[in-house]
C-alpha cells in the first residue's frame, strides 16, 4: 500500500548505505553501543510517532527498567536507588551518545544483590514459620518502598517466603487428609497399586511445615539456577526494551533467540501443547489457546491462567517456572509429540490446579475458518468462526481468510440459510488485505478502512467489486480479545449499519500496525554476531467514519458480559499506548436494506438485561476481578484457611454456568461430513465445537437478532446470482 512508502524508503536508504544514499554508518565495534545506535536511528526515522528523547523520556525509562529488574523490590536497597538516580534524567544523553555506563552499573549491582539474596532466603528457610502468629502480607508491590538496610531486607524476604510456604503448607494438609480418607476405603476401590495411599501414618503439622519450607526453597533454588544462567546480553535486552517500549506497547526488541521464536510462530507450525505464552512480571501467562491443538483438545487450559510449575512424564518432582525466562520455560513446556507434560496452574479465579496435556503437532487447519448450520424456530441459520485473518504472504492467490470465508458463505447458501453469524471472538487480527476483501463480501462497494502514516496523506482502502456474496441479515460476535483486523471488520460493518455487533463493552483497542525489521540489514561487514530484530509501529488504522479503533476499540451495539468484563486486558491497560484521535470520514453510504435495525438492537438489549445466565456471568466476572485484585493476605493459617474455604464456597454458586444448555443443534456442512468419514480427529473437533456452541448464550442471542432483523427485499440465496468473481 502507499502508506508503506516512508518505511520502504527508509529500508532502501539502509540497504544502499554504502552507495551514499545516506552518510549514516553503523559499524561501532562495541555491540551494545551499536545496538543502541541502530535502534534509535530506526525508531526516529520509521516509527509512527517518534518520541523526543529528553529528560521526561529518561525518567520513564529509568522507572520501567528498575521495575523490570526488581519487581518485588527484594534485591536493591534504597541506597542503590539513590546512587542510580544520578542517571534518572541523564539517560537521554547516554542514549544519544550510545553510552551504556548506567546499564553496566545496574547490571553489576544486580548480580551482587542477587548473590546476597540467595544467602538471605537460605538462612530464613532453615527455621520454622509460626503460622499461628497474626500477621498479614501485602502483594501490592508497586507501592512498596525499597528497604534501607539488611534487617529490613531480611524481613521483606521473610514475609514473601512465609506467604509462599503457607500455600504449600495448605496443599500438604489437604493431601494428608485426602490420604487419611482413602485409608478408610476398601481395597476394591483402587484400580492399581499407585492409587493406594502410600502411608497410613498421620503426618504431624511440624513435619508438614518442614516439607512446605523445603518445597519453597527448592522452587527458589531452581529459579536462581536459571538466573545464574542468564547472559549479559539477556539483561541488556531488558534495558533496550525499557527504552523502545516508551514509544508504544507494540514496539519491541527481539534478541536473536527471540527473533527465531517469532519466526517460528509466524510460520504457523506449533509443536508442544498448543498455547501462546507471555511474560507478565515474574509470571508466565497463557494469552492464547491454539484451536485444534493439544491444550484445546484437553479443554482445561484457559487464557489468563498462570503456569507455576512444569513436570515431565518421567519426573517425580515439578519444576518451578515462576521468575524463569520465558524462553527457558517454553523449552520445558514444549516437547516431542506423544509425551505428557503436567502443568501446575493458577487459574483466572485464583485456584491452583494440575492438568496433564499430551504434546502433539498443532495442525494449522484449525486456524482456518469453519462453518456450521443451525435450526431455530423453523429457520436455518449459518455460523462462521474465524480464528484469525490468515494469508500466504508469498502468494495471496493461495488459501487465505477472505477466499475461505467466501467459500463457506457459498456452501451455507446452498443449505438455504436465512441469516449469518460471523464469530470474531478471540480473533487477534492478521492480514489487512483479507479484511478489505471479507468486508467486500457483504457490501456492494465502498471504503473499508483508512490508513495513516506519519507525514503522509491518508489512504482509503476500498472494496471495488460491486457484487455481494451475502446480502442477508448479519451479526458480528466480538469480545475483549478481538483485536486489530477483527476491529476493522466489525467497525466497517457497524459504520455501514450492515451488521449488528454483539459482545463486550468494547474490543481490544489495537488500531496500529507493526513491521519487524532485521537489524543485521543495517550493518556492513558485521563482526558482532546476530543483532536481532526490531518490531515497531509504522501506521495507524481509522474507521471509515474517521474515528480510530486505537484504545476505544469497537463498542458493541448490544453489550453482553463475559468473564473478562472487569479484567484489564485491553490496549488502554498497556503502558504507553498511542492516543485515540480522529481524521476526516471517508465517503460512504449506509446500508438501507434493513427496516428495523434500531428496533432489533433495542429488543436484544431488553432480552440481555433479563437473561439470568448473563446475570450470573456478570456476577462471576466481578468475583474473578475481586480475587485477582486482592493484595492483602493473612499469614495466620487459621485465617488463611477460612479465606480459602470462603472462596471455594463462593465459587460453587458459579458452577451452574457450565450447566447452561440451549435447545439448538449444530450441523456440519455436507462437504465436511464426507471428510469426517475418513478423519476421526476432524469429527471429534467438530463434535466438541458444536457442543460448545449449544451451551453458548451469545450464539443463542445472535440467532435471536438474526430472526428479528427484517429485510426490505428477499434474500438472494441463489449462489450463481450473487457470488463475487
Amino acid at each position: 500500500m502507499k502508506g508503506n512508502y516512508k518505511f520502504l524508503l527508509l529500508a532502501l536508504l539502509i540497504a544502499f548505505a554504502s552507495c551514499s544514499f545516506t552518510s549514516k554508518k553503523f559499524d561501532n565495534p562495541d555491540k551494545d553501543k551499536l545496538l543502541i545506535q541502530l535502534i534509535t536511528y530506526l525508531l526516529d526515522q520509521g516509527h509512527f510517532d517518534p518520541q523526543e528523547i529528553n529528560d521526561d523520556f529518561s525518567a520513564n525509562v529509568f522507572e520501567e527498567y528498575l521495575n523490570n529488574l526488581d519487581p518485588f523490590k527484594r534485591y536493591f536497597y534504597a541506597s542503590d536507588i539513590k546512587e542510580f538516580e544520578v542517571y534518572k534524567t541523564k539517560l537521554d544523553d547516554q542514549i544519544k551518545g550510545y553510552d551504556v555506563s548506567f546499564f553496566n552499573l545496574t547490571h553489576d549491582r544486580l548480580l551482587q544483590r542477587i548473590a546476597e539474596s540467595k544467602k538471605i532466603y537460605t538462612n530464613i528457610l532453615e527455621k520454622p514459620f509460626d503460622f499461628s502468629k497474626n500477621e498479614e502480607y501485602s502483594a501490592d508491590y508497586e507501592n512498596l518502598e525499597f528497604v534501607n538496610d539488611k534487617r529490613e531486607m531480611k524481613e521483606r524476604w521473610r514475609q514473601q517466603l512465609k506467604f509462599s510456604t503457607i500455600a504449600n503448607y495448605d496443599d500438604a494438609i489437604a493431601q494428608r487428609d485426602l490420604n487419611l480418607e482413602s485409608n478408610n476405603l476398601p481395597e476394591s476401590v483402587f484400580s492399581n497399586e499407585n492409587e493406594k495411599p502410600k502411608s497410613k501414618v498421620k503426618k504431624s503439622l511440624k513435619n508438614i511445615e518442614a516439607e512446605a519450607r523445603e518445597a519453597t526453597k527448592k522452587s527458589l533454588d531452581e529459579l536462581y539456577d536459571y538466573i545464574d544462567d542468564r547472559r549479559r546480553t539477556d539483561w541488556f535486552s531488558v534495558y533496550v526494551n525499557a527504552i523502545v517500549e516508551e514509544f508504544d506497547p507494540h514496539t519491541f526488541y527481539f534478541a536473536p533467540e527471540d527473533k527465531e521464536r517469532f519466526d517460528r510462530d509466524m510460520s504457523g507450525n506449533f509443536e508442544g501443547i498448543g498455547a501462546r505464552l507471555q511474560k507478565k512480571m515474574d509470571g508466565i501467562m497463557v494469552n492464547e489457546i491454539i484451536s485444534g491443538g493439544p491444550a484445546w483438545r484437553a479443554n482445561e487450559l484457559e487464557v489468563g491462567d498462570q503456569i507455576l510449575k512444569v513436570r515431565q512424564e518421567d519426573e517425580k518432582e515439578a519444576l518451578n517456572v515462576v521468575g524463569m525466562r520465558l524462553d527457558d520455560a517454553i523449552k520445558f513446556i514444549k516437547g516431542p509429540k506423544g509425551t505428557v507434560v503436567t502443568l501446575t496452574l493458577k487459574k483466572v479465579d485464583g485456584t491452583v490446579q494440575d492438568i496433564s496435556i499430551t504434546r502433539d503437532i498443532v495442525e494449522l487447519e484449525e486456524t482456518y475458518a469453519k462453518s456450521s448450520t443451525v435450526e431455530k424456530d423453523g429457520k436455518t441459520y449459518g455460523l462462521i468462526n474465524l480464528p484469525k485473518f490468515y494469508i500466504n504472504f508469498e502468494d495471496y492467490n493461495k488459501r487465505n481468510a477472505a477466499s475461505d470465508i467466501k467459500q463457506e458463505i457459498i456452501r451455507l447458501k446452498e443449505q438455504g440459510v436465512e441469516g449469518l453469524v460471523l464469530d470474531l471472538r478471540n480473533n487477534g487480527g492478521g492480514s489487512l488485505q483479507t479484511v478489505v476483501d471479507i468486508a467486500g463480501l457483504f457490501i456492494e462497494e465502498g471504503p473499508i478502512v483508512q490508513v495513516k502514516t506519519t507525514g503522509e496523506a491518508k489512504e482509503v482502502l476500498r472494496d471495488k467489486d460491486k457484487s455481494i456474496v451475502w446480502d442477508g441479515p448479519l451479526v458480528i460476535l466480538v469480545n475483549e480479545l478481538s483485536a486489530s483486523a477483527s476491529e476493522i471488520l466489525a467497525a466497517a460493518m457497524q459504520d455501514y449499519k450492515r451488521g449488528i455487533v454483539i459482545g463486550s463493552k468494547q474490543t481490544y483497542g489495537k488500531g496500529t500496525v507493526q513491521t519487524v525489521f532485521d537489524l543485521n540489514r543495517m550493518v556492513r561487514n558485521n563482526t558482532n554476531g546476530d543483532m536481532g530484530a526490531l518490531k515497531f509501529t509504522t501506521q495507524k488504522f481509522y474507521r471509515i467514519n474517521g474515528g480510530s479503533t486505537q484504545l476505544e476499540g469497537v463498542k458493541s451495539d448490544v453489550i453482553v458480559p463475559d468473564r473478562y468484563s472487569y479484567i484489564n486486558i485491553g490496549e488502554k491497560d498497556q503502558e504507553n499506548p498511542l492516543p485515540w484521535d480522529k481524521i476526516d470520514a471517508a465517503d460512504y453510504s449506509v446500508w438501507e436494506n434493513y427496516f428495523d435495525y434500531d428496533t432489533t438492537i433495542s429488543k436484544s438489549k431488553e432480552r440481555m438485561a433479563a437473561n439470568e445466565q448473563l446475570k450470573l456471568i456478570d456476577a462471576n466476572a466481578k468475583w474473578v476481578k475481586k480475587i485477582r485484585d486482592r493484595e492483602v493476605y493473612s499469614l495466620n493459617y487459621s485465617d488463611y484457611k477460612k479465606e480459602m474455604e470462603l472462596n471455594e464456597e463462593e465459587a460453587k454458586r458459579f458452577e451452574k454456568l457450565s450447566e447452561y444448555k440451549t435447545n439448538l443443534t449444530f450441523n456440519s456442512l455436507p462437504y465436511e461430513i464426507k471428510l469426517m468419514e475418513e478423519d476421526s480427529v476432524l469429527q471429534e473437533k467438530r463434535r466438541r465445537w458444536h457442543l460448545a456452541l449449544a451451551k453458548d448464550v451469545y450464539i443463542e442471542e445472535a440467532l435471536n437478532v438474526l430472526n428479528d432483523l427484517k429485510m426490505t427485499y428477499a434474500i438472494k440465496n441463489k449462489v450463481a446470482n450473487s457470488v463475487k468473481n
